[in-house]
């Protein structure tokens, strides 16, 4: 099972599985004890994010932008000729993986009741076909 919270949401371990907290910034003074796992490049990049915050990106822009860069090819590609990264791929596979044999809960800061969070995007990228 895939579930999504806020990070500052009521720590459930039963329930909440394999914590993730997917965010490129971790919260000033937040405890480790919050998630089991940070995996800042799950998160959207500062330009995206900020351009989003502030209104430049609509929702649907910044969710274009958000799927774009989950598959970009990172620096280590132009290093290797034939081992390919393309994105975070194998990271979203692995989490798929993992939430077919146990709860894992990606989490970001956002309030828990927030619509528009990259977590859902996430979650719909982890749980589709096209990874």
């Amino acid at each position: 099972m895939l579930r999504t919270k806020s990070v500052f949401s009521p720590i459930d371990r039963p329930n909440d599985g394999l914590r993730i907290l997917v965010t490129r910034f971790r919260p000033r003074g937040m405890r480790k004890t919050r998630y089991d796992a940070w995996m800042p490049s799950l998160g959207p990049t500062e330009r995206t994010l900020r351009a989003g915050q502030s209104g430049k990106l609509s929702w649907a822009q910044f969710s274009r932008e958000f799927r774009r860069e989950m598959f970009l090819d990172g620096p280590i590609d132009s290093r290797s000729r034939t081992i390919k990264n393309h994105g975070q791929k194998f990271t979203l596979r692995l989490i798929k993986r993992l939430s077919k044999k146990g709860t894992v809960t990606l989490m970001c800061h956002c309030d828990e009741d927030q619509e528009q969070c990259h977590r859902h995007l996430l979650r719909a990228l982890v749980l589709s076909n096209r990874i």
